[in-house]
């Protein structure tokens, strides 16, 4: 059903206002796309079909990522590019979330944050894996908001449930109906090895918030392994290409 209102409809209702609330110029050219996304103002192509001859008026799309209309295709391109490097075992769905005390450097140096973010998960998984004496591997997406579209960096991981021996062999490492590995046990690894990395890369700002860091557990969630690997990567496709602010959140434009 096409919503009633659209990201598009709030641009045009701040018109040359946009120019004033303090984005940059990238921002910038982002949100004039999405103005003009699916608009004459981009050119549009005529479909005509072969059997009865009906014309339709299409117009062009802006292309750009962050265009709550233009994903659709990339996500199921993705979906297509992943399920072709699946392999046929069970996958399970692996959830690791920064705590918001890493929010305000986070916003400061997203980079930074969300590299280390990718390189303390991966050599987590890859540790807990060498325990098994095996080779893990991942696919992750990067979120960096919640529901309620407050900061909240957490990375979606699908996780096979085995790994390649040194003989180059397939090995499963979970017990029937149990989890790849303790939440736990992946909560503290991930954590000392987070902060390891950040006190390497900003010393500074980790001692302002080391004892926060170091309070409390981190949250590491962990799903029961799905039904195939194909649901898998649908699942995760849901967070590939979208968009915070979707137009079916909008509910009404005013001043």
């Amino acid at each position: 059903m096409q919503p009633p209102c659209e990201v598009a409809h709030v641009l045009h209702h701040l018109g040359k206002n946009i120019e004033t609330i303090g984005l940059n110029t990238w921002q910038l050219r982002t949100l004039y796309a999405l103005k003009k996304c699916r608009t004459a103002a981009l050119g549009g192509h005529i479909d005509a079909c072969d059997y009865c001859g009906n014309l339709t008026i299409s117009y062009n799309s802006c292309r750009n990522r962050h265009c709550p209309k233009c994903q659709g295709k990339n996500r199921e391109d993705w979906i297509l590019a992943r399920e072709a490097e699946l392999l046929p075992v069970p996958y399970f769905h692996v959830v690791f979330t920064l705590p918001d005390s890493i929010n305000a450097l986070a916003i400061h140096n997203p980079k930074l944050v969300y590299t280390l973010l990718f390189e303390a998960v991966w050599e987590t998984l890859a540790q807990f894996g060498k325990n098994h004496s095996v080779q893990m591997g991942m696919i992750a997406i990067l979120h960096t908001w919640g529901q309620n579209l407050s900061l909240h960096p957490h990375l979606h991981c699908i996780v096979p449930s085995g790994g390649i021996d040194k003989a180059g062999n397939w090995k499963n490492i979970r017990s029937e109906g149990k989890y790849l590995f303790p939440v736990k046990a992946l909560s503290k690894v991930f954590r000392a090895k987070y902060c390891q990395k950040l006190k390497g890369k900003e010393p500074i700002p980790y001692e302002q918030i080391r004892q926060e860091l170091w309070q409390k557990p981190w949250v590491v969630f962990a799903k029961r392994p799905f039904g195939s690997p194909k649901s898998v990567v649908e699942y995760l496709g849901r967070y590939t290409h979208k968009i915070a602010i979707s137009n079916h959140r909008i509910k009404v434009v005013d001043d």
